[in-house]
């Protein structure tokens, strides 16, 4: 049991350490880009957390992170709570999903950034449902669940549409305003926010099973 307690803990730990490192990697890409150019740095950090990737893969290294920290608090408490890191977990699979399905056969990324990408839209989703899977307790997840998850993807759609309008820029294609119009792109958010939905109902489906399996 000791040794199955400290492996589980060492392999949090890793995907931790891989959460904040590809965090840290877009980060300096894109501080740098800016540098390049002589532009200003504070955008670049307002640009870098315009992302829902980045946003979801901060999420994910704050929950790992709480695991690891034997010492009591507020946060650690909120974010370790089932229905948080599951939330969590349906946003960093809805990264997944999304990028492979919309975004990865539109560029071809090199080096650093091949290593950010991959970290973020596929290593730390598999790790992190992985985590969910093995540590987090099941039993407590209920539909009405879901209501509170929706805000988050709601809560930042509204904000990148209110950025785009003053901006003129968008963090995604799929909800440019500026070539795509409101329409298509309140449809495009429709079909994103679904596959939450869905993602959401498979998590707690699993969530009841594992529970009845016990």
């Amino acid at each position: 049991m000791v040794k199955s307690s400290t492996a589980r803990r060492r392999c949090v730990a890793v995907a931790a350490i891989l959460g904040w490192a590809g965090l840290s990697i877009q980060m300096y890409l894109i501080l740098y880009a800016r540098w390049s150019i002589a532009a200003s740095l504070l955008g670049g950090l307002v640009s870098f957390f315009s992302f829902f990737t980045v946003l979801t893969n901060t999420l994910v290294a704050v929950v790992l992170t709480c695991e690891l920290t034997s010492r009591e608090s507020a946060a650690r408490r909120w974010f370790l709570q089932p229905w948080v890191s599951s939330a969590i977990a349906v946003s960093i699979a809805v990264v997944g999903v999304a990028y492979s399905l919309l975004l990865r056969h539109l560029w071809h990324p090199e080096g650093w950034q091949w290593l950010a990408d991959e970290l973020m839209h596929d290593v730390m989703p598999l790790l992190f449902l992985v985590y969910w899977w093995f540590c987090v307790p099941k039993g407590t997840l209920r539909l009405r669940h879901i209501a509170l998850w929706v805000i988050y993807p709601l809560v930042y759609f509204g904000y990148v549409l209110w950025r785009g309008h003053l901006l003129a820029t968008y963090p995604y294609p799929f909800i440019d305003v500026d070539k795509l119009g409101y329409p298509q792109v309140f449809v495009n958010a429709g079909g994103l926010l679904a596959g939450f939905v869905l993602i959401s109902l498979l998590v707690i489906g699993l969530d009841r099973w594992r529970t009845d399996r016990k």
